[in-house]
Order: structure tokens, then C-alpha cells, then sequence
């Protein structure tokens, strides 16, 4: 499954302008920005995921282009999928950005496989 690579460019751009350390990591079949080594967004065909705060997943839903990710079937609290529709202009994709980047550090890390 291959990444839109101008969009993962456009948030590479954002972090970089923020003098945020990241990490690309390839999962998922798509390109996962990994910040303090947690998951913060990804790239996934020509969608952003993005990890929020889950305090405010509910209300992001009912903005124009914000989904739910559903990788498992269901619906996962904190993780919202960005269409076009939410993410088309600079300034729009730097807010769902802004967001993550937020949430990140009260994210819990993935354990560590040993």
C-alpha cells in the first residue's frame, strides 16, 4: 500500500518548522511520524491519521473531513482519519499538527518488544 509522499513532505515541513525531533517510520503500509517515540500521526494511502486527546474526539468527529479509524474493526477513541476535505489547506492540516503534538506527551508509549 503506497503514501501520498507530498503529504508526509507537507508534515515533515511542520515539524521541522517547529524544531520538533521526529522519526519516519514505515507501518501500517504507510509512513507513522514517531515523536518521544510514540505514535503521533502517520500517512496512510492519502489520508493523515492523527493520535488527539481523546477529551476531545467526539467533538473533532463533527468537523468537515475528520473520520474515525477503524484498523481493527471498531472504532479507536483518540485516533481520527483526515480526508482531504480536512487537511486541503496549510493552515488546516497544521491544526489537526498543532493538535497532536499536544496530546503527545500525555500519549501512552506502545510496549517494547524485547
Amino acid at each position: 500500500m503506497a503514501y501520498d509522499t507530498f503529504l508526509s513532505d507537507r508534515i515533515s515541513h511542520f515539524f521541522q518548522n517547529e524544531n520538533v525531533f521526529f522519526i519516519e517510520k514505515k507501518m501500517f503500509g504507510g509512513l507513522c511520524f514517531m515523536i518521544n517515540d510514540k505514535m503521533c500521526v502517520g500517512v496512510i494511502k492519502n489520508e493523515v491519521m492523527a493520535r488527539i486527546d481523546p477529551g476531545i474526539y467526539e467533538e473533532s468527529l463533527t468537523k468537515t473531513g475528520c473520520n474515525t479509524m477503524n484498523f481493527t474493526g471498531k472504532p479507536m477513541k483518540g485516533f481520527v482519519f483526515l480526508s482531504n476535505e480536512a487537511i486541503d489547506l496549510d493552515e488546516n492540516l497544521y491544526y489537526w499538527l498543532q493538535l497532536a503534538l499536544e496530546y503527545n506527551p500525555k500519549a501512552k508509549s506502545s510496549k517494547k518488544k524485547l
